[in-house]
């Protein structure tokens, strides 16, 4: 080989190991750094408690329990809400390091304005990070990460995002107690239900009582225990609507609508339910005064809304706004049962 190869050959390894030196460092492959980014927990299966926490004051604790996932110790999750952050916290990855002329504004914002969130896995905290504001453009979320040895704060946060999604994720660290409650009102299996009984208080003659013996032999009467001949598949369709049945919103207790309802509302209906246990369950119906842009838009003189009810629930513990689109196949009265002449 010629000498003038040889030194040729040598000139573009040397460049070559230059190059990748370069690109390294500027890319931001070290130890330290991998470990500053290193947001996603895979393995979500196995993670068993969230807590979540912001700088206002407000967390919430979520746990996986033989029961399903429960908020704070004492309601249900919604499932939707859950199963989205577990995706989050599985799908979360740095889209790009922030520059540093940027750094000391973004934790400035960061350490007033993020939420924190601890995921524990076999009672082991495995992973905590910071949700931070979003970027300009809203399609990236600053998170800074723990490290979990020394319990500090790495020195750099990042620009995250979840590869595919066009949006940001601070939205999905929820910390409002409302949001992450299941809004199921009532949920029964029809080989659960015992007794069914409707008082429809506005007008009582119309009200029921259906009794359910088995899944072959059914009862249906009125208030005063007339007797009532039923088309038994209407009345078949009937039970089977008391499955996931779930209110728009939960009111919160110190919601001023809440104390109007509890003191001074009367319902216009009344549903008590048994089930094959003896517990009771009651679900109380108060009528919801219309909006004035809906009258317009429907060109008629509602004097009650249409569309929206309120609804006192859990024997009268919990509070929300149902839709009449969901309610509505409930609240029959038991000409809906008898048979088409």
């Amino acid at each position: 080989m010629k000498k003038s190869s040889i030194i040729i050959i040598t000139l573009l390894l040397a460049l070559s190991a230059v190059a990748v030196y370069f690109y390294k460092h500027k890319s931001g492959t070290t130890t330290i750094d991998k470990e500053a980014s290193d947001f996603p927990v895979k393995d979500t299966a196995s993670i068993d408690k969230i807590f979540l926490a912001d700088k206002d004051g407000k967390s919430v604790l979520l746990e996986r329990t033989k029961e399903g996932w429960m908020l704070d110790k004492k309601y249900h999750v919604r499932p939707d809400a859950i199963t989205l952050l577990l995706y989050t916290i599985k799908m979360v990855e740095v889209q790009s390091p922030i520059s540093v002329s940027s750094k000391k504004n973004v934790i400035k914002i960061m350490s007033s304005k993020s939420t924190k969130i601890e995921i524990y896995s076999k009672g082991e905290k495995v992973k905590q990070y910071y949700v931070g504001h979003t970027t300009q453009d809203h399609l990236g979320t600053y998170m800074l990460l723990t490290n979990l040895e020394t319990n500090e704060n790495y020195a750099d946060p990042f620009v995250t995002h979840i590869p595919g999604f066009d949006g940001f994720l601070t939205t999905r660290y929820n910390t409002d107690e409302l949001d992450w409650r299941d809004r199921i009102v009532m949920n029964f299996r029809p080989p659960q239900l015992k007794q069914i009984k409707l008082d429809l208080h506005e007008m009582p003659d119309s009200s029921f009582v259906l009794d359910l013996f088995s899944m072959q032999r059914f009862g249906l009467k009125t208030k005063k225990g007339l007797q009532i001949p039923f088309d038994e598949a209407k009345l078949k369709q009937y039970i089977a609507y008391f499955q996931n049945i779930n209110c728009e919103i939960v009111l919160q207790k110190n919601d001023p609508l809440v104390d109007s309802i509890a003191k001074s509302a009367v319902p216009f209906a009344t549903l008590s339910v048994n089930d094959r246990n003896d517990q009771q369950f009651i679900c109380e119906f108060f009528h919801k005064y219309p909006i004035q842009s809906k009258n317009e838009q429907y060109g008629v003189n509602y004097k009650y809304d249409p569309d929206r009810l309120f609804i006192r629930y859990n024997n009268g513990k919990d509070f929300g706004v149902a839709q009449f689109y969901v309610f509505g196949k409930i609240l029959q009265t038991y000409r809906y049962f008898t048979k088409d002449k």
